[in-house]
């Protein structure tokens, strides 16, 4: 039952931010009553990210301060910044752009024309609109006006691998034909003014970005790579760690300094088992393309499955210059992989609200 990836295709808005220039904004942000800025800049310099790309950024880092006009200077320590229905008007004009330039991508790597593409799957936790951007997709790629449209919503940083998992059964259940995969977030639309550290962390994490995949369970050449399995699971008594909640000022994000524990302690013996189903172990597997939560979610990760660090490296590479893009993060990471040569089997791996695992075995 494979799933052969026929192409990618990534995008980030134009505009970016450095590091030190995000924390400088991020104190700014917070107004004249902040006091917090020596620990905000400490907590932006623990990350790993070197650069993020914004939808919200007018003018990139070029020796110059970067600026953006969305967010004002919060005026007292009550001021949560733009409201929700504001937010999601920018997310509604602004994806759809980031969403376009992937696929096209993933069409064009693939070699696949518009009308081939009979189904259409779309990923996103970071805004909602209807007509969205799966409707917009068809009008501006020129795809069938028949072609079937599937939206996975708010499942956050592993909804690839949820959406992967949703576009090979369809293209299983109808052999042979293609389908196109659309992850899209605006993260730094829900940039948050509080100074509570785990929402500082997030500020300090997330990023805008679009990645796309084209696929089918048809017979390709074998050069292509191949996701030949999917495994989830649920960790008990963890849904706390963990969350992603609608507010009046955009959507908040809770994420535990546990996390990594927990991860380190439960990962290696749950995806022992799922590999063994497959014949193989840990140690066969040659790639990782482990989601960059962060550094600390990273580490935890290969320690719990005694990697060598030097796997790593692409997860955080495009950390560093990307930042977390919550869902397509993971298919910057297949993609990187990919341009590197043959990295195969490969794991795909990312962690989510609940707290829950997701992974692909690619071959």
């Amino acid at each position: 039952m494979t799933f052969h990836i026929l192409g990618a295709g990534t995008a980030v808005p134009r505009n970016l931010i450095t590091q030190d220039d995000a924390a400088r904004l991020a104190v700014e942000l917070a107004g004249s009553t902040c006091a917090h800025g020596t620990a905000i800049q400490a907590l932006y310099r623990k990350t790993g990210v070197r650069k993020r790309h914004s939808t919200l950024i007018t003018s990139s880092t070029n020796g110059q301060p970067a600026t953006q006009s969305f967010f004002p200077i919060a005026t007292h320590d009550r001021d949560l910044g733009p409201t929700t229905n504001q937010r999601m008007r920018l997310y509604e004009d602004a994806a759809l752009e980031l969403a376009t330039t992937a696929a096209a991508a993933a069409l064009h790597d693939a070699g696949t024309a518009p009308h081939e593409i009979a189904q259409l799957v779309t990923v996103s936790c970071t805004g909602f609109a209807a007509p969205g951007v799966d409707i917009g997709l068809v009008e501006r790629l020129g795809l069938n006006r028949s072609v079937s449209r599937t939206h996975v919503g708010f499942m956050g940083c592993h909804g690839a691998l949820n959406g992967l998992r949703v576009a090979s059964a369809l293209s299983h259940a109808a052999r042979g034909t293609k389908v196109l995969l659309c992850c899209v977030e605006l993260c730094t639309v829900h940039h948050q003014y509080a100074a509570n550290p785990q929402q500082v962390v997030a500020n300090a994490l997330f990023s805008d970005g679009a990645a796309a995949v084209v696929a089918t369970a048809g017979e390709p050449p074998q050069s292509h790579w191949q996701v030949v399995d999917h495994f989830s699971f649920l960790l008990p008594e963890t849904a706390e760690l963990m969350s992603w909640h609608i507010g009046d000022h955009g959507f908040q994000m809770r994420l535990s300094p546990q996390v990594p524990g927990v991860i380190e302690q439960r990962l290696r013996p749950w995806l022992q088992e799922q590999l063994h189903r497959n014949s193989l172990t840990i140690d066969d597997i040659r790639g990782w393309a482990i989601h960059p939560g962060g550094p600390k979610i990273l580490t935890a990760a290969a320690d719990a499955l005694g990697l060598d660090h030097k796997h790593l490296e692409p997860s955080q590479h495009v950390l560093a210059e990307y930042g977390n893009m919550s869902s397509p993060t993971v298919l910057f990471v297949i993609d990187e992989l990919r341009t590197r040569g043959n990295w195969l089997p490969c794991i795909a791996l990312a962690f989510g609200p609940g707290l829950s695992i997701e992974a692909a075995l690619i071959k």
